[in-house]
């Protein structure tokens, strides 16, 4: 396996590790860690507090998501040893998997001067679960039903915008907004354009989707105040005046 592969097993998995609980209660980090199945059993010591600190910065989670202990107490009163959470073994399938997509891309002529190589941060970019802003509304919708989509990109753009966990995109959450309408969740995909328009107010893309929704509920008078908006903003896009004349009858 390449240096590089290595070094990124070790930096960003600390949940296969496991700490005896005196020597972290002490605050001291131990010699050799306990219950290693994946990452090398002789670890440097020296290594293990980076090895946490990149797990957590890669999936945005702290110790017990992985670890028998609860949140806030003390990591002497931690299970290290423990496999009791499926978290753990998951990371562990994962970290093997890691190393065989390094092993494989190491087979692969470079486009570039560097290497490209495969980070826990690749995919999950500080997500315990690395999924795309479609997939985590449609799974909210499947679970919670459609008024709690808007609620949820509500949140998740307040706390992540700025952030590259999902994209904000507006041609990205206008696609959401379509397939949603696919679906069959109509009032749910307006919902979701209107914010898009009200967080992107000078794209008339977003205005000529809406007034395509009205054109589709039988609401014309919308339709065209919709595709007027459009024009407004982009006043020579022919698609739009076509739209707008079939809207008005002509």
């Amino acid at each position: 396996m390449a240096p590089r592969t290595s070094l990124a097993l070790a930096v960003v998995v600390g949940l296969a590790l496991a700490l005896p609980h005196a020597a972290v209660a002490q605050g001291i980090w131990p010699e050799r860690a306990e219950n290693l199945q994946v990452l090398p059993h002789d670890l440097p010591a020296e290594n293990l507090r980076a090895v946490m600190q990149g797990f957590t910065r890669s999936l945005g989670v702290r110790c017990a998501y992985c670890h028998v202990g609860e949140e806030g107490q003390p990591l002497g009163t931690f299970d290290f040893v423990s496999d009791e959470k499926r978290t753990k073994n998951v990371a562990r399938q994962m970290l093997t998997m890691l190393g065989e997509i390094n092993e494989s891309l190491s087979e692969i002529e470079p486009s570039g001067g560097e290497r490209v190589n495969m980070w826990c941060h690749t995919c999950h970019s500080g997500k315990p679960r690395p999924m795309t802003l479609e997939e985590t509304l449609a799974e909210v919708r499947t679970r919670e039903g459609g008024g709690a989509v808007v609620e949820r990109y509500r949140t998740l753009r307040e706390e992540f915008y700025r952030g590259n966990q999902y994209d904000f995109r507006p041609g990205n959450v206008e696609g959401i907004a379509a397939r949603t309408l696919e679906a069959g969740d109509t009032t749910t995909a307006v919902a979701l354009l209107e914010l898009n328009a009200d967080h992107f107010p000078d794209r008339a893309d977003g205005y000529e989707r809406l007034g395509d929704v009205a054109q589709l509920r039988g609401r014309t008078e919308e339709a065209v105040r919709r595709y007027q908006r459009a024009l407004q903003i982009e006043p020579e896009n022919p698609r739009v005046q076509e739209k707008l004349e079939r809207a008005r009858g002509g």
